[in-house]
């Protein structure tokens, strides 16, 4: 079974949330499903976005895949390595293969994203 984290949050279209960082990526189950992960189009810095938004696109050698922000607020950083070495994505996609952080505005939130165990259930 994939790689799945305990600290972080899920949405079912597989993108991961660290409550710590407000760092964003997808999933390893995701990235299998991709594979070669060859760009990466982020969002741009200082957006306003509000949870469920399409925020940034993962393309691979086999599809392009929108990415959903999991939280409400402001997109803070984006992951620049990622234009060079998108294949962070499929080697480190809970390390190094994030995408971007958002400093969240509304904490509740988070209560609507599924914990490790009920991702793992999801992708079982």
């Amino acid at each position: 079974m994939s790689n799945v984290p305990d600290h972080l949050r899920y949405r079912d279209s597989h993108e991961w949330f660290d409550p710590q960082t407000g760092a964003v990526g997808i999933t390893d189950h995701a990235q299998h499903e991709l594979t070669d992960v060859v760009f990466v189009e982020p969002p741009k810095v200082a957006a306003l976005v509000n949870a469920g938004d399409q925020v940034a696109v993962v393309e691979s050698v086999k599809a392009a895949s929108d990415i959903y922000s999991p939280v409400s607020g402001e997109i803070i950083e984006i992951n620049d390595d990622l234009a060079s070495e998108p294949a962070l994505i499929n080697t480190d996609p809970f390390g190094r293969g994030w995408i971007f952080k958002i400093k969240i505005s509304n904490t509740a939130e988070l209560d609507g994203l599924m914990d490790a165990a009920a991702y793992r259930q999801h992708i079982a």
